[in-house]
C-alpha cells in the first residue's frame, strides 16, 4: 500500500460528507436504481429537460465527474480511492453508450473524460487486485437491469 497523506485522507472524508447530502444521496439512489438509457434519444424522452430524474441525472454525473478531476490530477491516492468507491464505476457503466452522442452534440471530446479515466483505472486496479471482478460485476448489473422487466 503506498503513503498516503493527511491531506488525502480529510479529502476523501470531506468528499464522502458530500455524498451523505440528502438530496444527493437521493439522485445516487434513483440512477442507480433506475437510469438504463437505451439511446439518447431514450433517455430524453424518459427524462426530459426541466424533470426531476434530468436533474438527479446531472446531480450524480456532475459530482462524479468532480470527484475524478480530483483523482485523475492525483490529489488523492489512486489505491486510497479506489479501496472505498465502486460507484464512479457503476455511473460510468451507464452513461457510456449516450456520452459519445453528447460530445458529438457539445462539440466537446472531452465531455466527461474524468469519469472515463477514472474508470478505467478503476478497471485495471480492480481486475489487478480482483481479477474477473469486474465482469461478475457487469453481469451481476445485466441480471439486475432484467428482473424489473420479466415482471
Amino acid at each position: 500500500m503506498g503513503q498516503v497523506s493527511y491531506e488525502e485522507v480529510n479529502l476523501m472524508l470531506r468528499l464522502y460528507d458530500m455524498r451523505r447530502e440528502p438530496r444527493l444521496r437521493q439522485a445516487r439512489a434513483w440512477f442507480v436504481e433506475n437510469f438504463h438509457p437505451k439511446s439518447a434519444e431514450d433517455m430524453m424522452e424518459k427524462y426530459p429537460q426541466g424533470s426531476e430524474e434530468n436533474t438527479y441525472i446531472r446531480m450524480v454525473i456532475s459530482y462524479w465527474d468532480m470527484v475524478a478531476g480530483i483523482v485523475n490530477r492525483g490529489l488523492i491516492n489512486d489505491e486510497l480511492f479506489f479501496e472505498s468507491n465502486g460507484e464512479i464505476w457503476v455511473v460510468w457503466d451507464r452513461m457510456r453508450t449516450i456520452v459519445p452522442i453528447w460530445r458529438a452534440a457539445f462539440k466537446n471530446p472531452r465531455l466527461f473524460a474524468n469519469i472515463e479515466e477514472t474508470y478505467k483505472r478503476l478497471e485495471t486496479w480492480r481486475e489487478k487486485h480482483a481479477p474477473g471482478s469486474s465482469a461478475a460485476m457487469r453481469n451481476m448489473m445485466a441480471q439486475i437491469m432484467v428482473k424489473p422487466n420479466a415482471s
